[in-house]
């Protein structure tokens, strides 16, 4: 163990308030061990089967062993139920040692794409089409933000700023995309950012670099998908609206788990120190908190086990990491090789210390 940058970690983690750790002058392996364990949770966002959160979701947020918890539609029976499970979770962490709310988050982008009923009913494509779109895509932002704070969750994963290419392409088929004119979706983002975030709910803007030029069939939940388009149109078409939604605001970034090959022909976007450093980070300036796409998607079937995956996205700047199987087995998979990562230096401690700063500071943001 690379004891004195772990320590470097250690000290700039407790300056920010972000975990509590017991003395280690008994045991110090064991204090050491326990901290990286407390703080590789907090870069894992949970989910889990059914209605009712289990036993053990409650002891890790207890534990401050969790950034947060997704929600889909299998989660929610109604909004009373949901709003309820979320009052449940809220006081489960307000026993942990970490100050900050957690992270409670779904897929509520409108139209087809939404986990709880009610707000927003327009789909993107809707929006778009609107005889006023800057006013639909304003009012469908602030409806989502109004939709999710009424129950108790304080980030979505939207808006979708996919610039679709073709008529029944995979973002147009399901209505997920604005339009195919990059000027429409980035000023359509930007105001359905402003207007979410406005009603206290952190924005996801995704996936970049952009998943428009995806044919019907290329589904990276599915499948590895690489898209051959050159980098002048990538970066003038699709990573075009990030830097609207940027200017707005936008508190998170959702990575694609897509190849590149303008970029980086080896790795999908979200696993790319280049795609992820370089031309999200320094070329179009994003210093928020980025997340990983569902790290059981189909796209990543050569890139070993959940643990294996997770480690490899957060060396390459993810932030967070979406354990989204329902499974609550599967945060614990990602959280315990992070850990195992963190304590060995195969992740580096200063960028580790560097990712949590950036959740820290958006979840001391957040209601």
């Amino acid at each position: 163990m690379r004891r004195g940058l772990f320590f470097r970690l250690l000290v700039g983690i407790l300056a920010l308030g972000t975990v509590a750790v017991t003395d280690a002058g008994d045991d110090a392996v064991v204090a050491e061990l326990a901290f990286a364990r407390q703080a590789a949770g907090q870069r894992v966002i949970y989910s889990y089967p059914g209605l009712v959160p289990p036993a053990g979701l409650l002891a890790r947020i207890r534990a401050g062993e969790a950034a947060g918890v997704i929600f889909f539609g299998e989660n929610v029976s109604s909004s009373t139920q949901i709003a309820g499970v979320v009052a449940q979770l809220r006081a489960a962490a307000a026993q942990s040692p970490v100050r900050e709310p957690l992270l409670l988050m779904t897929d509520q982008e409108g139209g087809l794409i939404r986990r709880l009923p009610g707000a927003p009913a327009l789909s993107h494509k809707d929006v778009g089409l609107a005889a006023d779109p800057s006013a639909a895509a304003t009012a469908a932002g602030r409806g989502a933000g109004e939709n999710l704070t009424g129950v108790g969750m304080n980030v979505n994963l939207a808006p979708v700023l996919d610039v679709f290419h073709a008529p029944g392409d995979l973002m147009d088929a399901y209505e997920r995309s604005f339009s195919s004119d990059p000027t429409v979706v980035a000023a359509l983002g930007a105001d359905y950012v402003r207007a979410q975030q406005a009603q206290g709910v952190a924005a996801t803007v995704k996936h970049f670099p952009g998943l428009g030029p995806a044919e019907a069939a290329d589904n990276t939940d599915l499948r590895p998908v690489s898209p051959p388009v050159p980098l002048a149109d990538l970066r003038a078409v699709h990573e075009a609206p990030y830097q609207a939604s940027i200017a707005a605001g936008a508190k998170l970034v959702m990575a694609s788990w897509a190849v590149y090959p303008a970029l980086d022909r080896a790795h999908p976007a979200g696993l790319s120190t280049v795609v992820i450093e370089q031309e999200l980070r320094s070329r179009n300036g994003f210093t928020g908190v980025t997340i990983t796409d569902a790290l059981e998607a189909g796209a990543l079937r050569d890139y070993g086990s959940t643990g294996e995956r997770a480690v490899l996205a957060a060396g390459a700047g993810m932030d967070l990491i979406l354990a989204s199987a329902r499974d609550v087995n599967q945060g614990d998979q990602a959280a315990d090789a992070l850990a195992t990562a963190l304590a060995d230096g195969t992740l580096d401690p200063i960028h580790f210390g560097d990712a949590l700063s950036r959740i820290n500071a958006l979840r001391a943001g957040l209601p």
